[in-house]
Order: structure tokens, then C-alpha cells, then sequence
């Protein structure tokens, strides 16, 4: 059975927006850094979706809205992939979902692992962001 998430790729200053996942065995990739976001409720789109999930987990809503940057279906799980400008300092997120937040570069995207603050220790990148990653590099090579 396939399922949709809706993510968001949050760029500010040049650098991208992570959350570290939770310590949580039940979930999908517990420790690692991702991007905010989540499931679609039954009967949601992906543009509801994501906005819905930036509020519940970061408490905020962008001023204009997120353009669908692309879709990925892997066979088990379709991804829709947004892009947009996190428009105020990181300061003024609230963290409600995870267990810290950070904005990094492309390089530190590229490596593989980035630093928690909270935890302090580097943590993983998920492999399912690896994609993401990908279609930034093609972009500035392009």
C-alpha cells in the first residue's frame, strides 16, 4: 500500500532548514535529520498538508506559500517535495515536533551527518533525503 507525505525544503540565508527525528524506534529514520512534514490526513492535499504540518511542528506559516518543487514515488511512499523562503529568524520557531532544528549548507547536506546542539554529537542525515540532495546539486550545476 503506498502513502503520500508532504515535506518541506525551507531555504534562509542560503541554508536549508532540518529537524532532527525523534529517538522513537517506531518511526521511520529515529535520530536522523530530515525536513519538516508528514503524512496527508484523509481527503488533504499536499499543499494542506504541509502547511498544517509546518504549524504543528514548528509553529509557523509562511507568507506566501510553497511552491511543490517535485514528487517521488519510491513504490511504498509518494513524496511531495516543497520549496520556499523560511522568512523569519530561527529564533522565532517553535520546536513542537523533534528533537532540534538547525539550518545547514549544501556541504554539510552533502556529508552526510550534521551537528545537534541538543544531543551534542553529529547525528545522521535519512537516506531518504538523499534525493532531495541530488535535485539541489543538479540545480546549481545546471
Amino acid at each position: 500500500m503506498t502513502y503520500a507525505v508532504a515535506l518541506a525544503m525551507l531555504q534562509r540565508d542560503g541554508q536549508w532548514l532540518l529537524q532532527l527525528r525523534d529517538d522513537i524506534d517506531t518511526i521511520i529514520y529515529p535520530g536522523h535529520w530530515g525536513l519538516f512534514g508528514g503524512h496527508l490526513d484523509p481527503g488533504e492535499t499536499a499543499t494542506e498538508a504541509v502547511m498544517r504540518e509546518l504549524h504543528e511542528e514548528i509553529d509557523w506559516t509562511p507568507r506566501r506559500p510553497l511552491e511543490l518543487w517535485f514528487s517521488h514515488n519510491n513504490g511504498t511512499r509518494i513524496a511531495h517535495v516543497f520549496r520556499g523562503s523560511l522568512d523569519v529568524p530561527l529564533e522565532q520557531l517553535q520546536l513542537l515536533e523533534g528533537q532540534d532544528l538547525k539550518l545547514v549548507s549544501l556541504e554539510q547536506l552533502q556529508r552526510g551527518t550534521v551537528w545537534s546542539d541538543h544531543c551534542r554529537e553529529q547525528r545522521p542525515i535519512a537516506p531518504g533525503l538523499q534525493i532531495v540532495i541530488e535535485r539541489l546539486i543538479s540545480e546549481l550545476d545546471g
